[in-house]
């Protein structure tokens, strides 16, 4: 029965149906959200052998009040942690990217670092004067990050492999015969 600590009064019983019903429509909330992470990082590894991951620093933007509801509701460890597992069942590679790379700062074509506010969505470099979106910027330098990091070499035209290991191995699950690079 629920009560009122201070006082000891016991609710009413509407009070308790309502909070019920409170109970119920945030597990519901909760199932959608589990269900919607599952099944993302589920096609997420199911789709690609390699996939990079930026290590964010999750409980410094939840110290902003702004991004925090947003951030909280996302569940970001819990995606992370499901996509882990995920591609180690798969026999794929998850990379974590440092957290200090500035993928959003950095030009793609020609490099050059600059800073950016939270608040610009499109990117303009001062440099080459590249224009383009910021996340399709920060993706792109994210992919070149991966390729020197791997061995390979990067073409200011296109990327070019110069290098590619590929290893046959027996994952957690008991599958063989994924194919990775790396």
């Amino acid at each position: 029965m629920l009560t009122n600590r201070r006082s000891g009064i016991e609710a009413s019983k509407n009070a308790v149906k309502y909070y019920q019903k409170l109970r119920k429509k945030h597990k519901r909330i909760s199932n959608i959200r589990e269900d919607f992470l599952q099944k993302t990082t589920t096609l997420l590894a199911k789709t690609y052998q390699h996939i990079l991951v930026e290590d964010l620093n999750v409980k410094g933007m939840m110290a902003n009040h702004k991004l925090s509801d947003a951030l909280f509701n996302l569940g970001l460890y819990r995606f992370r942690e499901l996509l882990s597992y995920k591609q180690e069942c798969f026999g794929f590679l998850l990379t974590i990217v440092d957290r200090w790379f500035p993928s959003s700062k950095t030009c793609s074509v020609c490099g050059n670092i600059q800073d950016m506010p939270l608040c610009e969505r499109v990117y303009h470099c001062q440099n080459c004067g590249q224009v383009m979106d910021r996340d399709l910027n920060a993706s792109i330098n994210l992919e070149n990050w991966t390729n020197n990091a791997d061995g390979l070499s990067v073409n200011p035209e296109r990327l070019v492999l110069s290098e590619v290991s590929r290893s046959r191995r027996v994952n957690v699950c008991g599958q063989e015969g994924a194919v990775s690079l790396g």
